[in-house]
């Protein structure tokens, strides 16, 4: 199994189109790609992301499908409309907390 982490900072005043779009689109849509959610961390306090999210794939070939396909650009872009300082990267999953 493959972990993708990313992680962002949510643009000020974004707050509630943000959030609506993770819970419609984001999840369901990486759940649909064959990313399966499996964390979500808000930093309240501190000088770091102040969004952490992860997800498993099977295996790489098929986190790359999902990566490079149209969907995932397309929410992508639109995640990107409501945050800044996105990051991702791609590691091997082991159940316990990642960065």
């Amino acid at each position: 199994m493959l972990k993708l982490l990313m992680s962002w900072n949510i643009r000020p005043r974004h707050e509630d189109e943000y959030f609506e779009f993770i819970v419609r689109e984001f999840g369901p849509g990486l759940i649909t790609l064959g990313v399966r959610p499996t964390d979500a961390w808000y930093t309240q306090y501190g000088d770091h992301p102040q969004i952490l999210m992860g997800g498993v794939a099977e295996d790489l070939v098929s986190l790359q499908k999902a990566l490079a396909s149209e969907e995932w650009l397309a929410l992508k872009r639109k995640l990107l409309t409501h945050v800044t300082d996105y990051s991702q990267k791609i590691i091997r999953a082991n159940g316990m907390f990642q960065l």
